[in-house]
């Protein structure tokens, strides 16, 4: 009898535990159903301090005026995330009432770029207009209504307005944040939707959490919660619980939506966490994320099959230049990944031939001299007067990257498309970081850069090629055995950038050796391949430049694929300032590498960061790119308050 009573009581425990788990389990599954696509888990949104900690604010699109009818969408892309609306009606007023939170940090990505999209479903749509908000700023300025209108501007052009947008931003204030968090787990949990909780119910809740200690207890935790006894609990005591607990012995220990373990220790970033994890939001509809760019979520439905098919794909990092079909980098001025934009079909030419043994080959046995061939026609034919035709189709092609409004002359003083290409910029434009310190190094180019403290950072993270050395890409009558584990900083131009390039530093030009070579294109692509060494291998020109800061300056232009000509407009035994302009290329690709001395330059912590992660970063000239540790070393900083890292 005594040990059949105790096999019935077991098995009765059993089942009930069964029963628990299971009910923890559907929970943990409807947690994860209510979860909207692609608002992720927030490790990557993880602050790095409390005091960095600005608030969570809610920015919500509410309408927009455009100047023609069709079906519109909106995206809002900040740091390495970007969010889109669903698509409206057929109108040129359409209304989305789409919001989302987001985490504001004092020091984090503070510039949200809001883009409108006339919508294509089969393909990528059309960018019509964008503005770009900074969060901080906005959330702060007094305003007598609760929407503020926007300017669209013209992605080809910023002085044109092409429509408006209304939005608001504000940010939560903490005790709402905790309701709406309490408000959301109860209308999941709630089995009965009687907008309470029974027993049960917040029993199946508080396993779900993740806490031994706390589902040991429940009996107790249900006690303190149901404050007016009437045997079940509210969502303003749901509520009170939370932030009680919170304060003495959090709940939750790991995230019910996500499933990520939560530091309990951390309580600030508990919050923020689940805050954003549930997004639950005012009522409006939220946001759809899991974007890089933009650019990737305007695109219609052919491109999401091609996606899943893995015939395309979006990522950062190594993949994106050398096996993906799309190019993500890092804009340093707004502090968010933008998406490079390359035909498509030069795409799977590039990896057809850079990205294999039998392309590499085919290029061994004459199509090195086909192409020094094709860049020397191209180059005649881009300065006729017959491919000026050619600059409107250029510009509209790249309208969101080209910004014609600091081109110093109009689009119809260019007589061919070369003088385009090698276009002039208005003064002011680019100003020149700490002009006042020869001490600090600026950014040489508009480019993509990658930056390495010695050539084997380089090859571990963005080089490929099997040959790539500092003695093969000076060549013998440059090289010093100074330049050989010092930094190495490449700057790759596309062809829409400004292709005019310009001194990092101040100092006397000492040297310049041609060296001929081929002309492979400078495309990540290439780079990345293990098949092929890009720059030991092109056509280009070593200069040295004698500093008093940096000693030696290894200056190399590289001529690509389309680059027949690099032209200068300084020559050897001339003194030159910072940000002086040192000369351009012709129509292509092209790219600029700096080498500096063993232990000459402390290269700024996010440009190294972002090289670290195989992240090339959107720069522009006269930006900051380093300080000469010779003032370092003799303990004498450089005041840098009034230095600007993105101007």
């Amino acid at each position: 009898m005594g040990h059949g009573s105790s096999k019935e009581d077991s098995d009765h425990d059993v089942k009930e535990e069964e029963g628990s788990s299971s009910r923890v389990s559907r929970l943990k599954k409807k947690l994860h159903l209510h979860r909207r696509h692609g608002n992720g888990s927030t490790t990557s949104s993880k602050l790095l301090s409390a005091d960095d900690f600005a608030g969570i604010a809610i920015l919500t699109l509410s309408r927009a005026e455009m100047k023609f009818k069709d079906k519109w969408m909106a995206c809002v892309s900040r740091g390495e995330q970007t969010f889109r609306t669903e698509i409206s009606d057929q109108t040129d007023k359409p209304v989305w009432k789409s919001e989302k939170k987001l985490l504001l940090e004092k020091n984090g990505p503070r510039i949200a770029r809001i883009s409108v999209f006339e919508t294509n479903r089969l393909s990528r749509s059309n960018l019509i207009g964008y503005c770009e908000i900074d969060l901080l700023e906005f959330i702060t300025r007094d305003s007598g209504s609760d929407l503020e209108k926007f300017d669209l501007l013209d992605p080809s052009s910023s002085d044109i307005v092409v429509g408006s947008i209304f939005l608001s931003c504000f940010v939560e204030d903490p005790i709402e944040t905790e309701k709406s968090f309490a408000r959301r787990i109860l209308s999941i949990v709630d089995y009965n939707e009687d907008g309470k909780l029974s027993f049960s119910e917040f029993s199946a809740l508080i396993n779900a959490f993740g806490n031994q200690q706390a589902a040991n207890k429940k009996e107790e935790l249900f006690k303190v919660a149901d404050k007016n006894g009437d045997g079940v609990v509210s969502m303003d005591e749901l509520a009170d619980l939370l932030a009680i607990q919170q304060e003495k012995e959090p709940l939750i220990n790991c995230c019910p939506v996500c499933g990520e373990i939560l530091e309990v220790s951390d309580k600030l970033n508990t919050m923020v966490h689940l805050t954003l994890c549930f997004d639950e939001g005012t009522g409006n509809q939220v946001m759809t994320g899991g974007f890089l760019t933009d650019k990737q979520a305007s695109y219609g439905w052919i491109f999401k099959l091609s996606e899943w098919a893995h015939f395309s794909s979006y990522d950062i990092g190594l993949n994106s230049g050398s096996s993906a079909s799309h190019i993500v980098v890092f804009d340093r001025r707004t502090k968010r990944l933008v998406e490079e934009l390359i035909d498509g079909k030069i795409v799977l030419s590039m990896r057809a031939i850079y990205q294999s043994k039998l392309g590499l080959g085919i290029m061994d046995k004459g199509a090195k001299e086909l192409l020094q061939s094709i860049s020397e026609k191209q180059g005649r034919q881009m300065s006729s007067t017959e491919s000026a035709k050619d600059i409107p189709k250029f510009v509209e092609f790249f309208k969101d990257q080209i910004n014609l409004a600091e081109v110093k002359y109009p689009v119809e003083h260019f007589k061919n498309f070369n003088e385009f290409f090698v276009r002039e910029l208005k003064p002011g434009v680019r100003p020149i970081a700490c002009m006042e310190r020869e001490d600090v190094a600026v950014c040489a180019a508009d480019s993509r850069l990658m930056a390495f403290k010695s050539a084997d950072d380089s090859l571990r993270f963005w080089i490929k090629g099997r040959k790539f050395s500092i003695q093969g890409l000076l060549g013998q009558d440059v090289c010093s055995s100074t330049f050989i584990d010092g930094a190495l900083v490449i700057f790759r131009l596309a062809p829409q950038d400004y292709h005019r390039f310009h001194f990092p530093v101040s100092g006397t030009i000492e040297q310049s050796v041609n060296i001929p070579g081929c002309l492979y294109t400078v495309n990540p692509i290439a780079v990345n391949s293990k098949y092929c060494n890009v720059f030991t291998e092109n056509k280009r020109v070593v200069s040295i430049i004698s500093t008093a800061d940096f000693g030696k300056v290894a200056f190399i232009s590289i001529g690509a694929t389309m680059v027949g000509s690099i032209s200068f407009s300084k020559k050897e035994g001339d003194y030159v300032k910072k940000g002086d302009e040192f000369g351009y290329f012709s129509f292509g690709g092209s790219t600029v590498i700096c080498v500096f001395e063993k232990g000459a330059i402390e290269i700024d912590e996010d440009l190294l960061s972002n090289s670290a992660r195989s992240l090339e970063t959107l720069v522009y000239v006269g930006m900051k790119l380093g300080v000469s540790t010779k003032n370092l070393s003799e303990n004498r900083l450089p005041k840098l308050e009034s230095c600007n890292l993105g101007d």
